[in-house]
């Protein structure tokens, strides 16, 4: 039994901390590694937590851009329905002519369309052009004689660009061939 314990003594005098000898010159040198290490380290920290912090504030700057990113237009639209409800408001309570309240849409249409404009959007002329599945949607196929197959003949909803991209396509009415059966014969 005391050997056990013999043993278990001198395990914890060899797991005990070792004594080197080292030089002075070689001690102040690991020394001064362990100062700029310890250094570099909060050095990582500070760069670490201004990182974080940046990446925080520009989410909080990105978040208020998009919020607020269509401010200026959301303006100008209650400006243009100040102006029509001012026309409603006008026709109703002094019984205009039809002709004159039409004279006042016609004037806030402009006014939008002046707007809409200034923005970036203009609208995709179809009428007479031929079918672009990129600009126009078909909603409605007609058979017709005089016009080339795939001219567009009518348009049903007008469609949008916002600088070059589409942002609603032209819904449209387009001429296709009349059908033929098998013995020649339109139908």
């Amino acid at each position: 039994m005391e050997r056990v314990e013999d043993q278990k003594e001198s395990k914890s005098q060899t797991e005990e901390e070792k004594i080197i000898s080292l030089k002075e010159s070689e001690y102040l040198e690991l020394r001064e590694q362990a100062n700029k290490a310890n250094q570099y380290w909060d050095k990582i920290l500070r760069l670490q937590a201004d990182f974080e912090n940046t990446r925080k504030r520009l989410e909080r700057e990105r978040e208020d851009f998009i919020k607020f990113a269509n401010e200026s237009i959301i303006l100008e639209l209650l400006n243009i329905l100040d102006d029509l409800e001012r026309t409603v408001e006008l026709a109703q309570s002094q019984h205009q002519d039809i002709a004159s309240f039409l004279k006042g849409v016609e004037m806030i249409l402009a006014h939008l369309y002046e707007m809409l404009k200034k923005y970036g959007v203009r609208a995709i002329e179809a009428k007479g052009k031929l079918f672009d599945p990129a600009y126009h949607e078909a909603l409605m196929q007609l058979e017709c004689d005089g016009l080339p197959e795939h001219t567009i003949i009518e348009e049903l909803q007008k469609g949008y660009l916002l600088g070059d991209k589409v942002i609603r396509t032209t819904k449209v009415k387009v001429v296709v061939k009349k059908a033929v059966t098998e013995k020649g014969r339109v139908t």
